[in-house]
């Protein structure tokens, strides 16, 4: 796919994926047209004075819950990479009808603008925590998921396709738990441990991004595409960032899983296995049925968990992990 022709347009573009997927954009794929659209004035302002200030690049200020803004902004777009999402766990249990209104909604509003439109390609993100949820992020996410899925029914063999990438926690990313583990740290505290059985997914902002482009260029409609990442446990997380501090267990939070998945045992009937990543077929692709896909079959019973995955990250790969992290930390605090 030759992304210089292309235009782009990325829903909740100001967040942590946002930024990193514009800025390869930008440097390395050159599109046409990269479109900005999120409800935040502030961070497009930051974002724009703080060096993303190209010509190609548009300020859209917009909802997902707006339907009528999202019909606007996809006008002339011919590729929709849809990240815009209520994130937070107890954000989520506290407020669920506004995780609700986004998750759900929201990724059914850039459904039917991108019908409208005649969109090419919609990429959705999602999360190991729409396996098996239960919390309710983890099933806003998993009716999502279906949504995006099973809309290719409504555009038939034409345009838009609509797939959805499924990823872990993002090393660094706002709220996940080597920053607070961090912090504790340099505050010379205790570091709070849920559970000290825990494991979690994980990957970097980087490998997200280029992960979701590599999809995006071949998603055929229909396909959850997973990648293969390394686990860790929390406690190691935390031994290696401060491995002198006390360590305080504090217990699961509410809609808090000891370990992830990836892809369950039923889905696993249905995906095939390449070198880097699990494809997930949709079961039913009634808007295409000649679909084939590259890949083994994967074993009966087979469950990517992060408790079970062979790929554990060993103490020098969390240390490489961490320390860019902390780097980034000190200077804010220096600054």
């Amino acid at each position: 796919m030759d992304w210089s022709e292309k235009v782009v347009l990325v829903t909740g573009a100001t967040g942590s994926f946002g930024k990193k997927f514009i800025k390869i954009m930008l440097e390395e794929y050159h599109p046409a047209k990269l479109i900005i659209f999120s409800r935040d004035e502030l961070k497009q302002h930051e974002m724009r004075v703080g060096g993303f200030d190209h010509p190609n690049l548009r300020y859209f200020i917009g909802d997902v819950r707006d339907l009528q803004r999202l019909r606007r902004a996809m006008h002339g777009v011919d590729i929709v990479i849809h990240a815009a999402a209520l994130k937070q766990v107890p954000a989520c249990e506290y407020n669920p009808m506004e995780a609700i209104k986004t998750n759900i909604l929201g990724s059914s509003n850039v459904i039917e603008a991108a019908l409208d439109a005649g969109v090419e390609r919609v990429m959705a993100l999602s999360t190991d925590k729409a396996v098996n949820p239960v919390n309710l992020y983890g099933a806003t996410k998993l009716a999502a998921e279906k949504l995006f899925i099973q809309s290719n029914v409504y555009a038939g063999e034409s345009n838009p396709r609509f797939s959805c990438v499924r990823y872990g926690n993002v090393v660094g990313s706002r709220g996940s738990v080597i920053p607070i583990f961090i912090h504790q740290r340099m505050n010379g505290g205790k570091l709070t441990i849920t559970d000290t059985r825990m494991t979690r997914f994980w990957l970097t902002l980087e490998q997200g991004v280029r992960f979701v482009i590599r999809c995006t260029e071949q998603m055929r409609g229909g396909e959850v595409f997973v990648p293969k990442i390394p686990s860790t446990k929390i406690i190691d997380l935390a031994r290696v960032v401060a491995p002198d501090a006390e360590l305080e267990v504090v217990g699961i939070r509410p809609g808090e899983k000891l370990h992830e998945v990836l892809i369950h045992e039923e889905e696993a009937r249905n995906a095939v296995e390449r070198e880097d990543m699990f494809v997930v077929k949709p079961t039913t692709a009634l808007w295409q049925r000649d679909l084939e896909y590259e890949g083994a079959p994967l074993p009966d019973g087979f469950r990517y968990s992060s408790d079970t995955n062979p790929w554990q990250l060993t103490v020098e790969e969390i240390r490489a992990i961490v320390e860019p992290i902390e780097k980034e930390m000190m200077q804010g605090r220096l600054s």
